[in-house]
């Protein structure tokens, strides 16, 4: 069963910065994609980013130019790095998997809360 803990979430000012860590069961080179995704109070969950296990990434609208999502092989590991932070990035941050072999079955973490105040 994989597991995916994360950590690094907590209370920054509007403009500050934080970084997401989530910390897999298996080396995640198992895994074809990684992700984040946020929800918001009363929101749909939606993806902010996520890396190929090429190495190749992508970005909703909202996290460009702020964000940077990245992976450490070895600590079995993969990062969000959120700078300028908007009260709008307020929600918890889950980390999604998806493992070769498992066809299109998403793994999740239980979340983080990043709360951004202005």
């Amino acid at each position: 069963q994989v597991r995916l803990v994360e950590s690094g979430g907590g209370l920054v000012q509007a403009g500050g910065s934080l970084r997401l860590s989530c910390a897999a069961s298996e080396s995640i080179i198992v895994f074809k994609t990684m992700g984040w995704h946020r929800q918001a109070p009363g929101k749909q969950r939606e993806l902010v980013a996520n890396i190929t296990s090429g190495g190749s990434t992508n970005y909703a609208d909202s996290a460009k130019g702020r964000f940077t999502i990245s992976r450490d092989l070895i600590k079995r590991t993969v990062y969000l790095q959120m700078n300028s932070l908007k009260p709008e990035d307020t929600g918890v941050y889950h980390c999604s998997a998806q493992r070769y072999g498992d066809g299109f079955r998403d793994y999740w973490g239980q979340g983080t809360q990043v709360t951004v105040s202005s």
